[in-house]
């Protein structure tokens, strides 16, 4: 790991400097996993298609690798033949529901962005989904602004060539916004999240909304809370990610 130090407590070696933030399951409790799970008639059972599946196989990677991956863990004959045509069942059944209202924003994620911008941070966004940035323009804030405003820097759903636990995502996000990688933290939700924080020198900090703390601290998240509002304000301030005091 380059460049972090993470520990229990949250401290880390750099100062840190600014905020990358994952979508999915960080700042919005979207469809996704019902979309996934709902697509697989067809090709497998939906109900083996459980959270703990859904957390290590699909999770922060781009939604073709998400397919492979369920269908081959599901043992499904031949996965490489039908992953296309189940990730575009899934994007189907994914924008069926955004359109009914099926997308909202955690209030604890909502108070710190704000935080953080309020303590003049810069902020990116990083999400392989390419659903990101349009469920982010439809959560309004009480400013009037979207929760998509709020990112100077923004790098959601973009072609790479290899999605997370590779750091290309994480590294262009420090990149626009003209940071060390070292400098900034990552909230990250799953464990190909947190790999990706790590492996790009970045201190990675795990939220744990789904009780998989284990999973996010065993992928080596520096701090894991299971809501921003366990999070000391006053110590990221001076630069350091820590837990408030109970």
């Amino acid at each position: 790991m380059i460049g972090t130090d993470p520990r229990p407590d949250g401290v880390h070696q750099q100062r840190l400097r600014a905020a990358i933030f994952d979508v999915d399951g960080v700042l919005l409790a979207s469809p996704h996993e019902r979309a996934w799970r709902e697509a697989l008639t067809g090709f497998a059972d939906p109900s083996r298609f459980t959270p703990e599946l859904y957390e290590t196989e699909v999770s922060g990677k781009p939604r073709m690798d998400g397919a492979l991956a369920t269908l081959t863990a599901l043992g499904v004959d031949h996965p490489e033949r039908q992953a296309v045509a189940y990730a575009e069942r899934k994007q189907k059944r994914l924008e069926e529901l955004v359109a009914e209202g099926q997308v909202s924003a955690f209030p604890d994620a909502l108070r710190f962005v704000q935080a953080v911008a309020d303590l003049g941070l810069p902020m990116a966004v990083a999400s392989s989904s390419k659903n990101a940035n349009g469920m982010m323009q439809a959560v309004k804030l009480p400013s009037g602004k979207s929760l998509f405003d709020m990112f100077s820097v923004n790098v959601c759903g973009w072609d790479l060539p290899e999605g997370k636990p590779n750091p290309a995502i994480f590294l262009l996000a420090s990149q626009g916004l003209r940071i060390e990688p070292e400098v900034c933290f990552v909230a990250e939700d799953a464990p190909a999240g947190i790999n990706a924080a790590s492996a790009g020198g970045m201190m990675p900090l795990g939220i744990a909304r789904n009780d998989d703390e284990s999973l996010l601290q065993a992928a080596g998240a520096g701090l894991v809370v299971t809501s921003f509002d366990e999070i000391a304000v006053a110590d990221l301030a001076q630069g350091r990610l820590r837990r408030r005091s109970s």
